[in-house]
């Protein structure tokens, strides 16, 4: 007689994973509606909301972000040998922190500020636009740098969220014009790398996680890029920070049904993990099918206050509404979360 075996229970994902189900690693963002999609959310978000100003300006701001993709000038590219190099060491082939930026980014920032402004009109950030007008060329590449490497010693707050969403455009630009490229290659130009916990395409931490919903009705966990808006697969039930399967837990504002005023299933939650006390939200699509995770993220601040109150750090970042301290001079701050 054989002494018996405790065998873990697998999540429904895990085991269409195991009985070799395509489940597709990446979803690479589509130009025409990633923005468009995220300034509809914004503006359903901003009605009736505490943070409605801000929550109005991000979508103002996202409506620009969106123009300006749709007819983004040509970048320098990474070549074929350089993709495949980054796949060989399982690295992505554009990382943020150390990605030569092509000069462009810098006249897409300066275009982004231009278009905005009129569209800002009484909105409390257009101050802190307006002074970004004159910005030098210096000063705009340092402030890239200190946002993108998670320095807060001298980055500006107010100008922050300006730097990231002309960055966004950049390095979302960049992975559709390497997969218009050299998509149709005998090798994927983007793949699997040896961090599953950061972007396979730029190496940025994700903002959120989203539990998207497939052709068949299968549900399947991807975390969503806070820089180039990839999102890539990791399974559910597992810290998208030290990659435990122990301690994870899930809490949620309450929300009550309309129907009988009951507490309803939540659409945002933030997911906990108790072996490293990290969290990062995650967007139920099944829940509401309108959820985005940027946009998302933005409108449940109140959750990730109650969730550091708990103890836990968060993993993922926003880019555009950043907290924190100013750390010491060249030491990285914490930039993503209360």
């Amino acid at each position: 007689m054989t002494a018996s075996q405790t065998i873990p229970l697998l999540s429904p994902e895990e085991i269409a994973v195991r009985a070799g189900q395509q489940v597709p690693y990446q979803h690479l963002p589509d130009r025409l509606n990633l923005f468009f999609d995220r300034e509809t959310r914004l503006r359903q978000r901003a009605a009736g909301h505490p943070m409605r100003d801000f929550l109005l300006f991000a979508a103002e701001l996202t409506h620009v972000q969106h123009d300006l993709l749709q007819n983004y000038p040509e970048v320098a590219l990474p070549d074929t040998d350089a993709l495949q190099s980054a796949a060989q060491v399982a690295k992505p082939p554009l990382p943020a922190e150390h990605w030569p930026r092509d000069p462009q980014w810098r006249m897409q920032f300066r275009r982004l500020v231009e278009q905005l402004l009129p569209r800002l009109k009484d909105n409390p950030a257009r101050a802190s636009v307006e002074k970004l007008q004159d910005i030098s060329d210096e000063a705009l590449e340092q402030q890239a740098d200190r946002l993108l490497n998670q320095v807060m010693f001298g980055l500006d707050m107010a100008a922050a969220p300006l730097v990231a969403a002309a960055l966004q455009i950049y390095w979302t630009h960049l992975v559709l014009a390497i997969l218009a490229r050299y998509g149709n290659q005998d090798f994927s130009p983007f793949g699997r790398t040896s961090d599953a916990t950061a972007c396979p395409c730029c190496g940025s931490r994700p903002t959120a996680s989203v539990s998207r919903l497939d052709s068949t009705g299968g549900q399947y966990r991807y975390l969503h890029c806070s820089l180039c808006a990839t999102q890539w697969h990791m399974v559910r039930i597992k810290c998208s920070h030290c990659e435990s399967t122990k301690g994870i837990h899930y809490h949620s504002m309450q929300v009550a049904d309309a129907r009988d005023d009951v507490p309803a299933k939540a659409s945002i939650e933030a997911e906990t993990c108790d072996e490293c006390n990290h969290y990062l939200k995650i967007v139920r699509m099944e829940r509401d099918h309108e959820v985005e995770p940027v946009a998302d993220d933005l409108a449940t601040l109140t959750l990730d206050l109650l969730v550091s109150e708990a103890g836990y750090l968060r993993h993922g970042v926003n880019l555009l509404l950043l907290f924190g301290e100013p750390s010491e001079a060249g030491d990285p701050g914490d930039s993503g979360g209360p």
